[in-house]
């Protein structure tokens, strides 16, 4: 993997989990405003649209579709997914971090299972630019 597309996958990782926290703790916020209501209303929706936490969620999760797309024009599909789900670890641990959530340890070993297995698919490389470089010789 080249230090480019390991970037923009730490970005991608990065503001994929900073933005569902940002989303998660103003959407929690919207719902304490109103406990009664227990569905969608065009209150909650005046709420969210006014959130300064849900927009910052909705602009990084935003930046990581863009960057989420661009490694895919760098690296294969079945290497990018991957690792991308290292961002599973990441949300775990900022929503135990800043959301207060409760995260049994069951919830952490598997969080670890996912981890081991970014790790060894990480340890195959990208196989697209492998391919690139056979064929320019």
């Amino acid at each position: 993997m080249g230090l480019k597309t390991a970037i923009v996958l730490t970005l991608a990782i990065l503001a994929q989990a900073i933005g569902n926290t940002c989303l998660s703790k103003g959407m929690k916020f919207i719902a304490s405003l109103s406990p009664a209501e227990d569905g969608f209303s065009l209150m909650m929706l005046v709420h969210a649209m006014e959130n300064p936490l849900i927009w910052l969620g909705t602009i990084l999760l935003i930046l990581f579709f863009i960057f989420f797309a661009v490694s895919l024009s760098w690296a294969d599909l079945s290497f990018v997914l991957p690792v991308i789900s290292f961002g599973y670890i990441v949300n775990v641990a900022l929503a135990y971090q800043f959301l207060d959530e409760p995260v049994s340890p069951k919830r952490w070993l598997g969080t670890a299972f996912i981890f081991l297995g970014v790790v060894l698919v990480s340890k195959t490389g990208a196989g697209r630019t492998a391919v690139k470089e056979v064929n320019a010789q």
